[in-house]
């Protein structure tokens, strides 16, 4: 506790509201929807549903774990507590790596909206940043970090601003295209599923629904910053939720009904934007509506990339405290009370991505498909501090039911993600297990810390024969939705084998004593 007492608790429900809404209305209200429709047409609808439910019921774990112990960098601290350094090295590094990824992105897609006014930003033709692009992006970076520098209260002020701002304009796209240049026939023409309820269920994780909902983990990043943190946590988490999935749900309905009707004479996957909502704002001779979407596209990336820029420092700060980074970056600004060494080195990791990175419907995909799995193993440390008498009076209703069938879930989001993704985002997930296993021989590391996380070693080896076994770009030897249910069945196996592994680990480490003396103390 000797760095975390400079934390300043400034957040309160309102604050951690806008955080958390800050963070999923990004770039993804003027990308998303369109690439969804592209792969799945009208039943993009249906996808943007079941992110919804699935990132609520794991939302509702982690306002659970942020109940029981609210703590700054919680992400990367409560693997470790459940099942060892092997669990958190992985986990806490694909979060890190994801959310690093996240503030290049944002800039990349200011500039590339930016280049409407200042030519030469962006190749079209490429379809990547120039010199001057990657320069500028490098620019809007350092206004992130600067932001965030001199202290919570200001980031809570300023991300409450632009969070108002660029609510108003999806709302107001909304209201503008229900009035005029609306198409219902494009609900039906080329059939509600024109490729099937399969691309529906793949859309989820490859074109950016679960990316764009994932921003309510910073709420859980900043959450030693909380203000009466029991309850703001859970009431700021399912009301950022709510809000930004009935608004996305609005936002991909508007956007199929907005289409041009002729466009679509070479089906959904042929429509071609550059700025989507902007595009149909012109073609129906919006243009008042065209600027002020442009102009969000500026403000909206923004404000996503500096709740991020402040919630990755945060999981940095937890990182170096756990022992995987340098304690040197777990250090607080006294005056301000930020992690300033957290916030500069996660600016020097997002130059490395801001370089090769070229398409964002790509990035949104992988980090989708990565970030999924650091959500399942908070669906098992939940239960796993239940069983061991940690939670007492401060569990959520129904989470027995809820953290297994968030973990189910998860796993069928993985299955459901095409073949070609989901080897991507395993294989980062051997590399990581693989540089563990290197520190544990190295360090000479206790083996409880090994066979206390080796569930995920089962679980990815499980994952992998399933979808290459399954219908998303796998081999196709079981038709769905039969494997589909075997996935879950085998999902639902697994959980309980988790919950296991992670008793047996904080048993065998005795850790409990410990973690109920911490908890004590921030009662």
């Amino acid at each position: 506790m000797s760095q975390e007492q400079y934390l300043k608790k400034k957040m309160g429900f309102w604050s951690l509201t806008t955080l958390s809404l800050g963070g999923i209305i990004g770039s993804s209200w003027l990308f998303g929807p369109w690439v969804a429709a592209k792969l799945a047409g009208p039943a993009a609808i249906l996808s943007w549903i079941i992110g919804a439910f699935v990132i609520t019921l794991i939302a509702l774990v982690y306002a659970e774990l942020g109940r029981v112990k609210p703590e700054t960098g919680g992400l990367a601290r409560y693997p470790l507590y459940s099942h060892g350094k092997m669990l958190a090295t992985v986990t806490s590094y694909s979060i890190w790596f994801g959310y690093c990824a996240t503030a290049p992105v944002e800039s990349s897609g200011v500039i590339q909206y930016a280049n409407q006014f200042w030519p030469g930003l962006y190749d079209v033709g490429k379809e990547q940043l120039t010199t001057s692009g990657i320069l500028a992006a490098m620019v809007l970076m350092i206004f992130f970090v600067v932001f965030n520098y001199f202290g919570v209260k200001l980031f809570a002020v300023t991300n409450n601003i632009i969070t108002t701002i660029k609510f108003i304009v999806p709302v107001l796209t909304i209201i503008a295209f229900f009035m005029t240049g609306f198409h219902p026939e494009n609900f039906s023409s080329q059939g509600f599923a024109p490729n099937g309820y399969s691309a529906g269920l793949s859309a989820i994780l490859t074109t950016g629904i679960f990316f764009a909902y994932t921003g309510f983990g910073n709420v859980i990043m900043m959450s030693g910053e909380v203000v009466n943190p029991r309850r703001n946590i859970p009431l700021a988490l399912i009301t950022s939720l709510g809000v930004a999935a009935v608004l996305y749900v609005l936002l991909q309905i508007t956007f199929i009904g907005a289409v041009p009707t002729e466009m679509l004479a070479n089906g959904w996957s042929g429509i071609k934007f550059d700025s989507p909502f902007a595009n149909l704002a012109m073609m129906a001779n919006m243009v008042w509506l065209s600027w002020i979407i442009t102009a969000d596209a500026m403000v909206s990336p923004t404000g996503s990339a500096l709740t991020y820029t402040a919630g990755t420092s945060r999981h940095v700060f937890g990182m170096a405290k756990s022992g995987f980074l340098p304690s040197y970056f777990g250090t607080i600004n006294k005056k301000f009370g930020v992690p300033t060494r957290a916030l500069a080195l996660n600016f020097l990791v997002g130059l490395l991505f801001l370089f090769p990175l070229k398409s964002w419907t790509a990035i949104v995909a992988i980090v989708g498909a990565i970030g999924i799995f650091k959500y399942a193993s908070a669906c098992v440390t939940v239960m796993v501090f239940r069983r061991v008498g940690l939670t007492k009076n401060n569990g959520l209703p129904g989470m027995q039911f809820i953290a297994p069938m968030a973990f189910v879930f998860a796993t069928l989001l993985i299955y459901w993600t095409n073949w070609s993704k989901v080897q991507l985002a395993i294989t980062g997930l051997i590399i990581g297990i693989v540089c563990y296993l290197v520190i544990f021989f190295i360090q000479k590391h206790q083996s409880v810390e090994f066979f206390g996380g080796i569930y995920i070693i089962i679980y990815i080896l499980m994952l992998v024969l399933m979808s290459f076994l399954g219908n998303f770009g796998g081999k196709g030897i079981i038709p769905d939705p039969y494997m589909s249910v075997i996935v879950a069945i085998f999902g639902l196996a697994f959980y309980y084998f988790a919950v296991y592994n992670g008793v047996w680990y904080m048993r065998k480490r005795g850790n409990i004593e410990e973690l109920q003396e911490s908890i004590s103390e921030i009662s």
